[in-house]
């Protein structure tokens, strides 16, 4: 709780921060290409250190590993703050403070996951994991308010000095929290053998050889193509409909950020389903029907019921697949399991944003904004003009999302995932 509490004060000042900032970007911008370059720059150095990342949170304290993700993500709003007032931020400074940020997040969440299995009896894995998600969601409902209502009294300035002092507050938090160190097994043990390359692909060899992890992998890297197209025109499509209406957009943020709630807080109280792996197959049938529907809205009334529904299945698939690695994988593995789990999940995400870009600023929109084939095909579906090129991006994309629930129910290494493999309780100790 002690962790959970700080980091949520230090999520919602990034998230005042991250809001505020987009906003600057559209403005100074006007292309989806040049935002979503922002996810490329975010996460291409994640994907590239996240076997590195493995070896070191399963080699040193999870602790130590925590709190070098929290000062490197306070450098990049250092970086950031500075450079604004002195005058001379460009939107490419904030290519190199996401960078600053992959790197800091690399090393956060398989350090992060893999002390919950240390801390936590694994009947409780999906509760926590859903009070995990609250941490992302909740603040997101504050941060474009309070973003939005401070922006004229302390400025851009004033917000990213807060952002930057709350890292020390989420680094005191884990300073006076004890973390344990892992059960060494024997799998583990004898892991620990090789150099630092070997090392480094042991997660990967671990997930190939199992095909059931690998299908859990494999449909999240399907789900994440879809929903990273979709959500990198998000921001321009709601900006491009409403004639770039900043109250309008924090609205629709902050919908989500609610639906994550509800869904964090349902998934505290309950823990999900028993079979977990219906928490991820019909989590995502239920995700991509909600951006499905998101792309359909041309206003709030349609986007605010979409963006609520969206998010609201969320907590239910990470959860629930969260709970399925942790009770499976043995913790002195997780840290490099985890992260190739993650790389091979992610690893759509830096061509994401260029697909959503290049598809909505050359192709879709330029084509729903005119008289022609594709107008008369979908107008009545996503109506034309500004924004509705996005918009029907953002609908072929949830339909995709859907069948790629519906298609793991058809394979069985997936559909069984939870009986094929064994909790790692049930695995030998590591030989004295």
């Amino acid at each position: 709780m002690v962790i959970w509490v700080t980091q949520i004060v230090s999520v919602l000042a990034s998230g005042m921060t991250g809001f505020a900032m987009t906003i600057w970007m559209y403005q100074k911008t006007q292309s989806a290409t040049a935002m979503g370059l922002m996810q490329v720059f975010y996460i291409t150095p994640f994907l590239l250190m996240s076997p590195l990342a493995g070896v070191l949170v399963d080699r040193y304290s999870r602790k130590r590993m925590m709190m070098v993700s929290d000062i490197t993500g306070g450098l990049g709003t250092l970086f950031v703050l500075l450079m604004y007032s002195t005058g001379r931020l460009e939107f490419w400074h904030l290519y190199l403070a996401a960078i600053l940020n992959g790197i800091g997040n690399t090393f956060q969440w398989p350090a992060y996951s893999a002390a919950i299995s240390t801390m936590i009896p694994k009947e409780q894995l999906g509760r926590v994991n859903g009070l995990m998600s609250l941490m992302e969601a909740g603040p997101g409902v504050l941060a474009p308010i309070l973003a939005g209502a401070l922006l004229p009294l302390i400025k851009l300035q004033g917000i990213m000095l807060f952002d930057a002092v709350t890292f020390l507050v989420a680094i005191s938090g884990l300073m006076f929290v004890v973390i344990p160190q892992p059960r060494q097994t024997a799998e583990g043990q004898a892991a620990q053998e090789g150099g630092l390359w070997g090392q480094a692909t042991f997660g990967f060899k671990y997930i190939f050889a199992r095909p059931s992890l690998l299908g859990l992998q494999l449909v999240f890297f399907a789900g994440n193509l879809f929903s990273g197209v979709s959500f990198t025109v998000l921001a321009p499509m709601v900006l491009a409909r409403t004639g770039q209406n900043s109250v309008i957009f924090g609205t629709v943020e902050s919908m989500f950020a609610v639906g994550g709630i509800l869904g964090g807080v349902l998934m505290s109280a309950w823990g999900g389903f028993k079979r977990r792996v219906h928490g991820v197959l019909l989590g995502w049938i239920l995700s991509g029907l909600g951006v499905a529907a998101l792309g359909l809205g041309q206003n709030l009334s349609g986007w605010i019921p979409a963006a609520v529904f969206s998010m609201l299945v969320t907590p239910l698939v990470n959860g629930s697949n969260q709970a399925i690695w942790q009770a499976k994988v043995a913790p002195d593995l997780q840290g490099r399991v985890f992260s190739a789990r993650r790389l091979i999940a992610w690893f759509t995400n830096p061509i994401t944003p260029i697909i959503g870009g290049t598809l909505a600023d050359y192709v879709l929109e330029p084509a729903m904004r005119a008289p022609g084939a594709l107008t008369d095909a979908f107008s009545w579906l996503v109506g034309s003009g500004p924004g509705a090129g996005m918009g029907l991006l953002m609908f072929l994309c949830g339909l995709g999302a859907m069948l790629v629930g519906v298609a793991g129910y058809f394979v069985p290494a997936v559909r069984r995932a939870e009986d094929l493999l064994p909790d790692h309780d049930q695995l030998a100790p590591a030989q004295v």
